[in-house]
């Protein structure tokens, strides 16, 4: 059984990880490793309840302070 970094499995299922990661993943998918199968099934879940948040947009004076702080840092240096 091959451990999997949660981070491989989030590129996975985003289809955005390397080809060797895609096949071990299905390699041992196809093994029914199940285990493997669970973590997916948790962040698949995690993804989906994600998905349904609402974001809202930082307050104007949240983004001011930030830039704010941003310019003296940089005048600093």
């Amino acid at each position: 059984m091959k451990k999997f970094k949660e981070e491989d499995l989030i590129l996975y299922l985003y289809k955005e990880c390397s080809p060797a990661i895609k096949k071990n993943v299905e390699e041992a998918l196809e093994e029914g490793d199940i285990e493997l199968t669970e973590r997916l099934n948790i962040l698949k879940r995690t993804m989906r309840q994600l998905d349904k948040l609402k974001l809202e947009s930082p307050s104007k004076l949240s983004l001011k302070t930030i830039l704010q702080y941003a310019d003296k840092s940089v005048r600093k240096r």
